[in-house]
């Protein structure tokens, strides 16, 4: 099988609107339905509900509290337009941070789960957020496990990175698999 990577010069929000027609584009392609898309402030997904829409899209937003205590970042008017569009949102903990962020930052050390997080940063902010919610989606029971989905990421504000993946849950992490990548920035 042969398939096209697009490469950006840099991260950043940028190349939002180009990976979610690259990403829209290899679904349909390949028949995947499931997609699922990061989101802080909501723009991302607001936008990404319009472009998948007919799809099962699940955006996923950071849990409350991570900014700040009790703050949701997800702005009212872009949760409005996402669930407008038929999107799902899901708003939970980090899976490959949560609890150990804490002790980090209370302790300073560092645990297994930053370190896995660390190493996926490698190939950059952007896959290590599609891992990520991919892990998050499927704990939460909103995609299969048993099909691929399509990951969207990015590197701050916007989507710099899209990934095809094999899911599974965080207490089988070791059995997902990026299948492919379509899209991410050559550097971070």
């Amino acid at each position: 099988m042969r398939s096209d990577i697009t490469y950006f010069d840099s991260p950043g929000p940028e190349n939002t609107e180009q990976v979610l027609n690259l990403a829209r584009r290899r679904a349909e392609e390949l028949g995947i339905r499931n997609i699922l898309v990061a989101t802080s402030s909501g723009r991302t997904g607001a936008l990404a509900s319009k472009i998948f829409e007919g799809y099962d899209l699940i955006v996923v937003s950071h849990h409350t509290g991570f900014k700040s205590p009790g703050a949701q970042e997800l702005q009212e008017d872009f949760r409005k337009q996402i669930l407008a569009n038929n999107a799902r949102i899901l708003t939970t903990s980090h899976a490959l941070s949560g609890v150990e962020r804490a002790i980090r930052k209370q302790l300073g050390s560092i645990l297994p789960l930053e370190i896995m997080a660390h190493t996926l940063r490698t190939f950059g902010q952007g896959m290590k957020v599609c891992v990520e919610i991919t892990i998050m989606a499927a704990d939460a029971g909103l995609i299969p496990v048993d099909n691929d989905v399509i990951a969207i990421g990015g590197t701050g504000k916007g989507a710099d990175t899209a990934t095809v993946m094999s899911p599974t849950h965080s207490n089988t992490f070791f059995d997902l698999t990026v299948r492919e990548i379509i899209a991410k920035p050559r550097t971070r």
